[in-house]
């Protein structure tokens, strides 16, 4: 039993990773790395109680949904991160812009 479980979650966590043709969302690795902190603690704490098949599967449904919360959370701090930098780059641009506009005043001026 546990030999096929462990089969089972190793097929499905390489179609998980390897079957994607793009790059893994931060939701999306959290969730993999939830599943396989949940699964592996689920199976340690079941096996103490002598259902480790149990509290694997119950340790991956927590840890998925918990780790697709966190990594939810990250991923949209990365956006809003982006779009700081963006709205930052695009104010140095204006500034630079307004500079090179100061310096043509400048040099009418002298002339």
């Amino acid at each position: 039993m546990k030999r096929t479980l462990m089969t089972i979650l190793v097929i499905s966590v390489a179609t998980f990773f390897l079957g994607c043709s793009e790059p893994l969302t931060t939701r999306e690795k959290g969730a993999g790395i939830g599943t396989l902190t949940g699964a592996g603690l689920g199976a340690i704490i079941g096996s103490a109680t002598g259902n480790a098949g149990a509290g694997a599967g119950i340790g991956a449904a927590v840890g998925l949904i918990g780790g697709a919360l966190i990594g939810d959370q990250m991923q949209a701090r990365q956006k809003q991160e982006q779009a700081v930098q963006q709205q930052l780059s695009a104010q140095q641009a204006q500034i630079e812009q307004q500079n090179r506009e100061l310096q043509q005043l400048k040099q009418q001026q002298q002339r």
